[in-house]
Parts: structure tokens; C-alpha cells; sequence
């Protein structure tokens, strides 16, 4: 069994590849990269069989009794099961810190405990608990990013999606993002959706972070139909820097994704270009846009898009996680016609509700 070892973000990997601790616990104040750490964790978990996932949520005394629960309860449907407990202020108080230090004297067989926790102060790590859990597990600290290695951070990150960015290029964003690990990731990853693999110079950042706030709605669906994905970007962005009603800029690309899929799907049946646009609705003056989208896209990848529509109408309803502006960008990149890496795969039944009128 492996345990009482802290470990540096950095090693986790080559630490994973020598067995998997009963317990891992990640803590610090970038919650870019504790959630990154945790998700490396949960695909591991997952490749080692942990099928089942059960999430607690510690803000009171009540909340220990679920974990307790948790650890106790055989599963039905899974051998191996995954526990993850969230510590939003780093401070378990006298009945969480009882719980872990039980926990900790005696795993239970075949469940895998993840905390997450916001930054520990001195107090946190030299409590029994915690010397408890770094006995038992594996503990991981995680600290910011300082401005003089945000660079190279940056660097290594636009690496990862195939941008290889000069110094000037990198000083640039840099200046841009200091001190906020999550913007300097969104960052790099908008670089990658407007850029093909290669160099990135300075000039390809000032381009694409330019002020762009006297756009409006009506400039965003050409843009994005006629595949200028770096026009696209920086409508968005003056949109959003302006505060337009996200709802309003959704509504405007849905109508063409519904245009698009009625079309594409009437030309799959065997209809001409001229006669399923004219069957789906579409405007004479915005035809000739819709027919550049469609020259790239076939039905299947319109579905594609309705479903992520989908999906950004719960973002503005608040009902998913993370930046409504990000998943924006993501859809018009990919409606103009470079492919998102991480694009989430289709389900059958999200197809069913955007044909709609």
C-alpha cells in the first residue's frame, strides 16, 4: 500500500504508475490547478476500475455523516468505488477532523478517496488530520503560478495544443493574465481554436485579443457562417465585454443552426440547395453565408451543432458549469470550420429538440 509521501504536481504521474494510494488530497488556492489534478485522478481512477463515483460536499457537521455512510455501503453495480469530498474552506471542524483521522487508521476495501480542498494554512497541514491522511495517502500541494514563470507556463501550455509561441508572444499574454491561472488557460486554449499548429507570433495574439466592442449580434452570424472563426472571437468578446444578453446571441445562431440542419438533412433526402433553402426558410440575403457553412459541414456535424446549442441554452439558464463566453466561442469556431479538440460527443436525444420552429 502506498502512502505517507507528498508529492509535487508535476510527479504525479510517474507516482500513479507505482500503484494507487487509498488516498489522494490536493489543496491550494489555483483552482485551475486543483480541478486538473483532480481530474488526472478521476481518469486514473477510472482505469483502475473505480466505476462508481459518489461526490460529498463538507460545509457542516451533518455532511461527515455521508461520508461515514459512503465508506460503509456496498454498491450494486460497481467492485471499486470512487469518493470524492470537497473541503471548500479547508477546515473539516472537530467532526470532519474525527472522520478523515478514522478514515485514515482504516480504508475501506476497495474505495478510492479524492479531497479537494482550498488552500491549507499552517494550521491545517501540521493538524492531526492531515498528518493522518499524509500517512495513510498521497498528498498534493498546490501553489500560484509567480508572474516570472508565467511565461514558461505559458509556454508549455500552448505546446500542449501544437503552438509553439515566441518570447514576445508570450510576454504579451502574460501581461494580459498575471495572477489569474484560469484566463491564462482560456487563453491559450482560444489561441489554439483560431491557430493551426505552428508558430505563434505577437502578431497573431494582438490579433486576436483586439477591442472589438463596437460589433453587435448582426455582425456575429455572418462571421461565423462564412468561417472567419478570428472575426467570430472578437465579436464574442465585445459583445461580452459590452454585457449583451447572452439568451439574445444564442437565439441569433440557433435560427441558422436550425436553418442549417433542415437543409442539410433535406439535402441528404435528395433536394437541391435551392429548393431546400427555400423549404427551410432561409432569407435570399442570408443564402448565400449559409451555403459557405454547408459547402463545410454535412448533416451529421449540424446535429453536432444543434446539440451543443443545446447545451449553451442551459449555460445561460445557469444550469451547466463554467464560462457561457467560452462555450460560445467553441460553437461559432466550430460552425466556421475548424474542429475543437474537445468537443463533447452527441447524444441521440439532444438531436430531438432542435428542429423545432
Amino acid at each position: 500500500m502506498l502512502g505517507r509521501m507528498k508529492v509535487y504536481p508535476d510527479k504525479l504521474k510517474q507516482q500513479l504508475g507505482r500503484g494507487t494510494a487509498p488516498i489522494y488530497m490536493v489543496h491550494g488556492d489555483e483552482p485551475l490547478q486543483v480541478d486538473e489534478i483532480a481530474d488526472q485522478l478521476r481518469a486514473h481512477a477510472r482505469s483502475e476500475g473505480y466505476d462508481e463515483r459518489t461526490v460529498i460536499v463538507a460545509n457542516q457537521d451533518e455532511d461527515w455523516q455521508h461520508l461515514r455512510a459512503a465508506g460503509d455501503s456496498l454498491s450494486l453495480f460497481a467492485e471499486r468505488r470512487l469518493i470524492e469530498l470537497r473541503l471548500p474552506t479547508g477546515k473539516p471542524g472537530r467532526a470532519g477532523g474525527e472522520a478523515l483521522k478514522s478514515w485514515a487508521a482504516d480504508p475501506p476495501p476497495d474505495v478510492l478517496l479524492l479531497i479537494s480542498s482550498a488552500k491549507l494554512d499552517r494550521g491545517g497541514t501540521s493538524s492531526a488530520w492531515f498528518k493522518a491522511i499524509d500517512a495513510a495517502g498521497v498528498t498534493i500541494a498546490v501553489w500560484p503560478v509567480e508572474a516570472d514563470k508565467l511565461p514558461a507556463w505559458l509556454r508549455d501550455r500552448l505546446m500542449g495544443h501544437g503552438l509553439r509561441a515566441t518570447q514576445e508572444a508570450l510576454s504579451l499574454i502574460a501581461e494580459r493574465v498575471e495572477g489569474n491561472l484560469l484566463a491564462a488557460a482560456q487563453e491559450a486554449e482560444r489561441l489554439a481554436l483560431l491557430y493551426p499548429a505552428g508558430e505563434l507570433d505577437v502578431d497573431k495574439v494582438l490579433a486576436a485579443v483586439a477591442d472589438s466592442s463596437r460589433y453587435s449580434i448582426n455582425d456575429l452570424v455572418p462571421a461565423v457562417l462564412r468561417g472567419d472563426a478570428a472575426r467570430a472571437v472578437r465579436i464574442l468578446r465585445g459583445l461580452a465585454a459590452t454585457g449583451e444578453a447572452p439568451v439574445l446571441v444564442l437565439w441569433a445562431l440557433s435560427a441558422e443552426i436550425r436553418a442549417g440542419a433542415r437543409v442539410a438533412e433535406a439535402q441528404g433526402a435528395g433536394a437541391g440547395i435551392d429548393a431546400a433553402m427555400k423549404g427551410a426558410g432561409v432569407w435570399a440575403k442570408r443564402q448565400p453565408d449559409l451555403k459557405l457553412a454547408l459547402a463545410r459541414h454535412d448533416a451529421r456535424a449540424w446535429l453536432e451543432f444543434l446539440a451543443q446549442a443545446a447545451r449553451l441554452d442551459r449555460h445561460t439558464k445557469g444550469q451547466e458549469p463554467g464560462d457561457v463566453w467560452i462555450a460560445f466561442e467553441q460553437l461559432c469556431v466550430s460552425i466556421a470550420g475548424k474542429q475543437v479538440g474537445r468537443a463533447t460527443p452527441v447524444r441521440s436525444k439532444a438531436h430531438s429538440l432542435t428542429l423545432e420552429a
